[in-house]
C-alpha cells in the first residue's frame, strides 16, 4: 500500500508539472533512460567550494551506519585527509563506511593512504584498475562524485576530494574551483544506493577473491519500507551510467533535451569538445527561436580540451549561439537547464571523454521551483563571465588558431 500510494504522489506531481511543461514530460524521459521517475522531499544547491565541504563533512559526521563514497578524484591532501579522518572516526564507531574511487583519477594517491583507512575497517576498492593484458581499457573511468548518508541522505555533483575544489592550493587560502552539487533526501536516495551497491559489487569482487575484504551486502534496516515522499516532493531521475549502452541513453537524452527545447537552453561545462552532431544540434535550436547559451571555463586545468573546443566557436557564433567565458576561477560545473523547467546536475561534461568512456552519475530534476533556482544561478554565473564578441573573435591571433585547428583532430581522447 505504501509502494502505491508514493506512485500516486510521485505521477499527481508529474502531472501538475505537465500542466506548465508542454515540451518535457516524465514519460517520454523515462522512454530514454529507461529509469522511472522516483521523488526528492529536499534539494540543496551547493556551488560555494568551502561551504559546499562544510555542508558535505557535516553530513557524513551525522551519519548513524551507513556511508557510502564514490569519486573520482580523492587526494591524500589536506581535504582528503580531513575527510579520511571522519570516515575512519565514524567507521571506529560502528558505522559501514564503503569507499569506491577511481584508479586513474586518484593515481597519485599513495597506496599508505588507502592501507590507513582499511586498518580502520573503511572498506575500499578501485574503479577500472590498470591491465597490462588490455590496456587500452584504461581510458574508461569512474567519473562520478556520490556520497549516500543512512540512505537517507545523498551527495552529488561536479566536486571532487581534494584542495583545488575547496580552495586550499598549496596551503594557501584561495577561492575554490567554481563547481555546483547537491545535496537531495528523499525516495530517489534509495535509487542511488541502489545503483552504488551494483557498482560496488563489480569492483570489489578482485579484492574480494585476493582475500583483502569480504563482499559487503549494503543491506539497509529499511530495505523493504518503502517510505512514501511528501506532499511538495519534486520529480527527480537518476542518470548513472556504467556501460555502452547507458552512455547511448545518456546521449540520446541531452539530444533530446536540446532537440525539444522552445525557449532557452543554458549549458555550464567544464571541457566543450563537442561532436559535429552537437554543433549542428545547437545549431538547430538556435534556427528555430531558442535562445542557447554555453559557459565554459576562462582558465582551464587542460588546455589541449580547451582549445580543441574552441576550434568550433567560430561556427556556433555564427550561428547565433551565445558563448561566455568565465571569469575568476577555474570552472568545473556540469549542468544543464532546459525552457526553465528540465534541469541536469552531475559529472557529466559536454566533451567525447564523459559522452563515450566515462561512468557518469548525475540527476534530472522536473521542477519549476528547482529550475529557477538553478537559471539564477546561471545569471549569477554570467554576471563574472564576459561573452564572446564574434567580430573580435574573428581577430584572434593565428598562433591560436593553429592551436584550436592542431588539436581539434584529438578531440575524441582530450
Amino acid at each position: 500500500m505504501q509502494v502505491e500510494k508514493a506512485q500516486r504522489i510521485r505521477y499527481a506531481n508529474l502531472d501538475m508539472a505537465s500542466d506548465f511543461i508542454q515540451t518535457f514530460i516524465a514519460p517520454s524521459i523515462e522512454g530514454i533512460v529507461k529509469t522511472r521517475f522516483s521523488t526528492a522531499d529536499s534539494i540543496k544547491l551547493l556551488w560555494k567550494g568551502k561551504e559546499a565541504f562544510t555542508t558535505i563533512f557535516d553530513a557524513v559526521k551525522g551519519a548513524q551506519w551507513l556511508v557510502c563514497l564514490e569519486f573520482y578524484i580523492f587526494r591524500n591532501d589536506e581535504t582528503g585527509s580531513e575527510l579520511a579522518e571522519i570516515l575512519k572516526q565514524k567507521s571506529r564507531n560502528g558505522v559501514e563506511v564503503y569507499l569506491l574511487y577511481d584508479h586513474f583519477g586518484s593515481f597519485e594517491t599513495p597506496r599508505s593512504f588507502w592501507d590507513d583507512m582499511r586498518k580502520a575497517g573503511v572498506r575500499i576498492a578501485a574503479s577500472h584498475p590498470f591491465k597490462w593484458i588490455s590496456p587500452f581499457h584504461y581510458v574508461h573511468r569512474n567519473h562520478r562524485k556520490l556520497i549516500i548518508i543512512d540512505d537517507l541522505k545523498a551527495f552529488t555533483g561536479g566536486l571532487n576530494i581534494a584542495n583545488e575544489y575547496r580552495g586550499l592550493h598549496l596551503r594557501l587560502k584561495k577561492k575554490g574551483w567554481r563547481d555546483t552539487g547537491i545535496i537531495i533526501e528523499g525516495p530517489v536516495v534509495h535509487e542511488l544506493l541502489r545503483n552504488f551497491r551494483k557498482t560496488w559489487s563489480i569492483w570489489s569482487v578482485e579484492r574480494q577473491a585476493s582475500g583483502v575484504e569480504r563482499r559487503p551486502q549494503l543491506i539497509s534496516p529499511s530495505e523493504d519500507d518503502a517510505r512514501p515522499p511528501m506532499s511538495g516532493a519534486m520529480p527527480v531521475i537518476p542518470i548513472f551510467v556504467n556501460s555502452s549502452r547507458g552512455r547511448r541513453k545518456m546521449r540520446r537524452l541531452i539530444y533530446y533535451s536540446i532537440n525539444h527545447a522552445r525557449k532557452n537552453i543554458a549549458l555550464t561545462t567544464a571541457y566543450f569538445t563537442p561532436s559535429r552532431r552537437m554543433v549542428e544540434t545547437l545549431e538547430e535550436a538556435v534556427a528555430r527561436g531558442v535562445r542557447v547559451r554555453l559557459l565554459v571555463p576562462g582558465i582551464t586545468d587542460v588546455p589541449a580540451a580547451a582549445y580543441a573546443g574552441r576550434a568550433f566557436f567560430a561556427r556556433l557564433l555564427r550561428a547565433g549561439v551565445e558563448i561566455y567565458y568565465y571569469d575568476g576561477e577555474m570552472l568545473h560545473a556540469k549542468t544543464s537547464l532546459f525552457d526553465e523547467c528540465w534541469g541536469i546536475i552531475g559529472s557529466t561534461n559536454l566533451d567525447f571523454q564523459s559522452l563515450r568512456y566515462n561512468d557518469e552519475g548525475n540527476i534530472g530534476i522536473l521542477d519549476l521551483n528547482f529550475a529557477s533556482r538553478m537559471n539564477d544561478l546561471f545569471e549569477e554565473d554570467l554576471k563574472h563571465s564576459i561573452r564572446i564578441d564574434a567580430a573580435e573573435w574573428h581577430k584572434r591571433p593565428l598562433s591560436e588558431k593553429f592551436k584550436e585547428y592542431f588539436f581539434s583532430f584529438f578531440r575524441r581522447r582530450l
